[in-house]
């Protein structure tokens, strides 16, 4: 069961959005970064987020980055249902799989209004 608020739904999709439109690879990289963070009480939104970010990192022949999503696709989706994921998580190979991470303060603002 989806547990995402409708603000924290129109992030993703306005991150995604922008992801699709950025002018480089590393803003197109924050904005997945955003929308991870705003999908993951949401297993589909979750899962399409990590399918996004494994489709950049092959784009680029990013092996360790495509490494990551592969894992975290398979998870995301019982991690959202159940609401064992990471508060502020990227979602990136850098960021652990369950390491809680600070909410950038824009989105902090905007999902928990």
């Amino acid at each position: 069961m989806s547990r995402i608020t409708d603000t924290a739904r129109n992030v993703y999709h306005q991150e995604m959005a922008a992801a699709t439109t950025a002018p480089t690879a590393q803003a197109r990289w924050t904005h997945l970064e955003r929308a991870h963070i705003a999908s993951q009480p949401d297993p589909w939104l979750h899962t399409r987020n990590h399918v996004a970010m494994l489709s950049l990192a092959l784009h680029q022949r990013d092996r360790r980055e495509a490494l990551g999503p592969v894992l975290r696709i398979i998870v995301a989706a019982p991690g959202s249902s159940t609401g064992r994921y990471p508060e502020g998580n990227t979602g990136r190979v850098a960021a652990g799989l369950m390491t809680p991470m600070p909410i950038p303060a824009d989105l902090a603002t905007t999902l928990f209004r």
